[in-house]
């Protein structure tokens, strides 16, 4: 199965025929998504690397029953084309820009209510389902299929931790970056719920950061709800109170906003906390192996000692 993007989905990019929309549409065409085509206002009825271009997202929908969306949009511009493509029924927008006005996402989460899109971004990486789609510009070969479902603020981070799992033989079902800024379409609660659903996802990694409670909200609500490990990471440990560090949501506005305390309470939640950034694909390893552990002895009782 795996989440919000599979083989079967159809992706559109828009923003189709600018510089950084083609080579990334190339690279996903390559890597096998089925990208039906894009959209560029004043340039429908042209072909671009092989796809139809369309005028609006309402005609690329009609024409193609796109479900997907890659926005490559500039910042001042960027909420109303997501905004289009949420009126036209796209169900997965994924909102690569950074750098989009805080009062503009507000805007769009507005605009949002009453719709069933899912937004992920501003300021992503994207989505990516090895071997089936992918929906954003991270580098598809570095992710291996599996079965550990990743959902991370940071892009850089979450290529770390897919290498780190890989080296020890561990795949991935969905990635999804949610994006750094201040105001995400997506957060970390909205996608615990569904690789909880998943049943081709046996544990979930969650790389967050200072600045905010969605990491601490998420894994209060897969303490009660979710019956797989969940390994998380905070990124962040050295950032001084009140500054800024790397993403503009990542600034610490209380003491529950560190980096220590999001850990001390991510521990008291039953999650297996990564104290350093080398060490999340071992974590990640121990992790699915003690529960594995735990189902072979409750399947095979008499295989447990009683030593």
């Amino acid at each position: 199965m795996s989440i919000l993007v599979n083989k079967d989905s159809r992706v559109i990019f828009q923003g189709f025929t600018g510089q950084h929309a083609t080579f990334h549409a190339q690279e996903a065409i390559r890597m096998g998504t089925n990208v039906v085509g894009g959209v560029t206002p004043g340039k429908g009825g042209e072909t671009h690397i092989d796809r139809p271009v369309f005028d609006t997202v309402k005609d690329a929908v009609a024409e193609t029953g796109a479900d997907v969306s890659v926005v490559f949009v500039p910042p001042p511009f960027s909420a109303d084309a997501i905004m289009e493509a949420i009126e036209a029924g796209i169900e997965v927008i994924v909102v690569i820009t950074d750098g989009v006005p805080v009062q503009d996402m507000v805007r769009v989460k507005r605009y949002l209510i009453g719709h069933d899109a899912i937004i992920i971004g501003p300021n992503t990486a994207g989505v990516i389902t090895p071997e089936e789609c992918k929906v954003g510009i991270m580098p598809a070969h570095i992710y291996p299929k599996g079965r550990i479902g990743l959902v991370s603020r940071s892009g850089t981070l979450n290529y770390e931790a897919v290498e780190q799992m890989s080296e020890l033989g561990l795949g991935i079902s969905t990635s999804i970056s949610i994006g750094g800024d201040p105001v995400n379409g997506c957060d970390f609660l909205t996608l615990m719920k569904q690789f909880a659903d998943d049943p081709e996802t046996d544990a979930v990694l969650m790389i967050g950061e200072i600045g905010g409670s969605q990491e601490v909200d998420a894994a209060t609500w897969a303490k009660a709800h979710m019956d797989k490990p969940l390994i998380g990471f905070i990124a962040g440990a050295t950032a001084p109170p009140g500054r800024t560090m790397g993403h503009a949501g990542a600034i610490i506005s209380g003491e529950s906003d560190t980096a220590q305390a999001k850990m001390r309470r991510l521990d008291e939640l039953g999650v297996s906390v990564v104290q350093n950034a080398a060490e999340i694909g071992q974590t990640v390893l121990q992790s699915v192996n003690g529960r594995s552990n735990e189902r072979d002895e409750a399947a095979n009782p008499s295989c447990v000692s009683s030593v």
